[in-house]
């Protein structure tokens, strides 16, 4: 196979497959079919599941019930020869709700198989595969971490036959650092270089890992797969069609994450003028109260100096005014005029 083959495109027109359009045209058709099946089996490999040998692409609209799902969504959803359900999401941009999301669209995607006369006993294990260009975990180093329902104490599954809910999230920046560190072996490991053609081109920052290219390069003479998956990587990364929908998705994706990110700085600004503001009106309250306990505690001297200039007793001031008689003895000691 001649190496200059593996593309006829220059590397900066490649799509960013970590854009969800980009990733949905290359994982989510029917002609690349087999290119899904193999990309899912080296995600699922590590979890002891049957081998996926066939899917069913199945059309869903699991979003769009609330603002913040528009234009949001999409991810790709199959059903298995054994029935089971997976959803693959591919997330660019962080807006720090994704545990949520997912937990949501999970509950959305099992309870979606349950039809009138079914049993509870029928639905089918579901699966959720995150994959997301930002960190999850700040003190977790492993770029994919996977998740069940265990037993607090025991860490027993809740239900071991089957494993209803399975949750993966594959982070790509902690991915791609330990890739360069020579931590990650492509030769050995069928996700790595699914992993490094889905890290390979930073369309945010129009930037393309030319180290990366060149080890995929070499894979792809003996990968057919993956060689597969670079001949359609090109196709639609040249349609005018696509490029069209790509560079626009791409624009929505970067717009939503400006607005975020500028939400969260006035957020900021907003937050320091109140907490000055509330410092201020802290600060004045204070004041105030200090003023008036000083102003009372000069109120009760010259009351005390008016009594003792009548020559009322220590006993009598202190059933008076309610002070005890070490306070009285110590406004004495002051030696006051009396006036």
């Amino acid at each position: 196979m001649n190496r200059k083959a593996i593309r006829r495109i220059p590397l900066e027109k490649f799509f960013d497959l970590k854009v969800d359009f980009a990733f949905k045209q290359l994982f989510g058709s029917e002609k690349n079919k087999k290119i899904t099946i193999v990309f899912l089996n080296a995600v699922l490999k590590l979890t002891g599941r049957n081998t996926i040998k066939e899917v069913t692409f199945i059309p869903h609209e699991l979003g769009g019930e609330y603002q913040d799902d528009k234009q949001s969504r999409l991810d790709i959803l199959v059903k298995t020869q054994n029935g089971d359900f997976i959803n693959v999401e591919i997330q660019l941009s962080n807006q720090h709700d994704m545990t949520k999301r997912t937990l949501y669209y999970w509950a959305k995607m099992y309870e979606s198989q349950l039809v009138r006369g079914m049993g509870y006993s029928e639905l089918r294990p579901t699966i959720t595969i995150n994959i997301c260009n930002f960190t999850m975990f700040k003190d977790n180093k492993n770029y994919h971490n996977t998740f069940h329902l265990y037993e607090d104490t025991t860490l027993s599954r809740l239900m071991p036959e089957e494993d209803v809910m399975e949750i993966h999230f594959i982070e790509i920046n902690k991915f791609i650092s330990l890739w360069y560190e020579g931590k990650l072996n492509a030769l050995e490991d069928l996700l790595i270089r699914w992993l490094l053609l889905l890290g390979m081109v930073d369309g945010r920052n129009k930037k393309v890992y030319a180290e990366i290219y060149r080890e995929l390069e070499e894979l792809a003479m003996e990968d057919e797969n993956l060689r597969a998956a670079f001949d359609t990587w090109e196709e639609i990364s040249q349609s005018p069609e696509t490029i069209l929908a790509y560079q626009s998705r791409l624009k929505y994706i970067l717009d939503e994450e400006a607005r975020y990110i500028d939400g969260i700085n006035k957020g900021r600004e907003q937050g320091k003028a109140e907490g000055m503001k509330e410092g201020l009106e802290q600060g004045l309250e204070q004041g105030l109260e200090q003023g008036l306990e000083q102003g009372r505690k000069q109120e009760q001297i010259e009351l005390v100096k008016k009594l003792l200039k009548r020559h009322e007793t220590v006993e009598e001031i202190m059933d008076l005014l309610g002070l005890s008689r070490e306070e009285i003895e110590r406004i004495k000691s002051l030696n006051l005029p009396l006036e």
